[in-house]
């Protein structure tokens, strides 16, 4: 009995020893287990924290860019609208002042009719004497303030191409192309000119004669008379306007040739 007994307190002490040995293996596996489970979460942390950190420095550089982009367009349509203005108004004192050279001319051939009458023989009767001499006193008053208008709309034309100088001066010299349309951006009845949206970079040159469409139909035609980069100016040709057509803003306008 006694020897059954330590048979069974051996068995037991090596059930228990292998019990002992596979709970310390098993262990050691859980606990490798959850080291690797914890280093694969913490690299995926990682990978997440840096693709966030690359999304978002992607997102801000595509906004700055737009941004860039955005202000860029709008500097060009500034500088645009500033050429045209500078455009207009130099056709508008080149007008003025072919006007003003047409007045002093008329003035000048006035104030040497009136010289001629004033320094007549005396024998010879001179009724309103007077009212000659002061004539050609107000005659002369003219001549000096249409003299100095001159000076003043010569210096204005001087200073807007100054102005319009300081955009950009690169052109592209092209070729006009048959078929090249635009469009009128403004329309002066005064002085019988436009301003229209081709320039240089289209390949518009002076001289170049553009027929005005609207509806598709065409209403008269125009000849460029001076080229930017991006605008131009041109002379509406009178005559092949029907009577009470106007060019008006928003017309097209297509290539129709060269006048030379």
């Amino acid at each position: 009995m006694a020897k059954l007994l330590i048979i069974l307190s051996i068995l037991f002490l090596t059930l228990s020893a292998g019990f002992g040995v596979l709970n310390t293996t098993n262990t050691r596996s859980l606990r490798e287990l959850t080291e690797k489970t914890e280093t694969a979460r913490a690299q995926a942390e990682q990978r997440r924290l840096a693709s966030e950190k690359e999304i978002k420095t992607r997102d801000a550089a595509a906004a700055a860019s737009a941004t860039k982009a955005s202000n860029t367009e709008s500097k060009v349509a500034s500088s645009e609208a500033d050429l045209i203005r500078s455009q207009t108004e130099k056709s508008e004192l080149q007008a003025k002042l072919r006007e003003n050279q047409t007045q002093m001319t008329e003035m000048q051939a006035r104030l040497e009719e009136m010289s001629a009458k004033e320094h007549m023989p005396d024998a010879l009767p001179m009724p309103g004497a007077g009212d000659l001499q002061a004539q050609l006193e107000d005659t002369r008053r003219q001549l000096d303030s249409a003299e100095r208008e001159k000076q003043l709309l010569s210096d204005r034309i001087q200073k807007t191409e100054s102005r319009a100088a300081q955009g950009p001066q690169q052109r592209v010299a092209r070729a006009p192309k048959p078929g090249i349309r635009g469009t009128v951006l403004a329309v002066n009845q005064a002085y019988n000119f436009v301003v229209l949206n081709l320039g240089n970079r289209q390949g518009v040159e002076a001289n170049t004669e553009m027929l005005v469409l609207r509806g598709g139909t065409p209403i008269g035609k125009i000849r460029v008379s001076s080229v930017e980069p991006a605008t131009a100016i041109g002379d509406i040709v009178s005559s092949s306007l029907a009577r009470g057509v106007q060019v008006q803003p928003g017309d097209i306008v297509v290539y129709a040739g060269s006048s030379s």
